[in-house]
């Protein structure tokens, strides 16, 4: 499995961005990708998640302002994110499992991770 995230920046409160990962996996039947950010000083959280079957699944914070996007033919995932926030600053990670569709969910268990791209949001 081999991961590599891209596309971070700094932006202004408001402001949009999209961070991409290059995603080579492994010989999974089933999998699961997120996205994970590690805010200043704070503990790696969940973002969003996306199947293998598609369905994509956003914590709280993110619902409603982020996208997650799994394009198959050029085997990148994407974080498309709008309204950001100051709070939104961290550096940001993509991830990959296999595991079943019910299991994939931003705050499972990952084995596998890129190296981060950095996201400030200043005000």
């Amino acid at each position: 499995v081999r991961l590599e995230e891209s596309g971070g920046d700094s932006v202004q409160t408001g402001g949009s961005l999209r961070v991409s990962c290059d995603v080579t996996l492994a010989n999974w039947w089933t999998y699961c990708l997120a996205w994970f950010r590690r805010p200043p000083g704070k503990e790696r959280e969940g973002v969003a998640s996306v199947g293998s079957d598609g369905r994509a699944r956003y914590v709280d914070s993110a619902n409603g302002r982020f996208t997650i996007t799994w394009d198959r033919t050029e085997n990148t995932l994407y974080l498309q994110m709008t309204n950001l926030q100051p709070e939104d600053t961290g550096t940001y990670y993509c991830a990959a499992e296999g595991k079943v569709a019910s299991d994939c969910r931003p705050e499972g268990w990952f084995g596998n991770w890129g190296q981060g791209t950095q996201v400030t949001v200043s005000s």
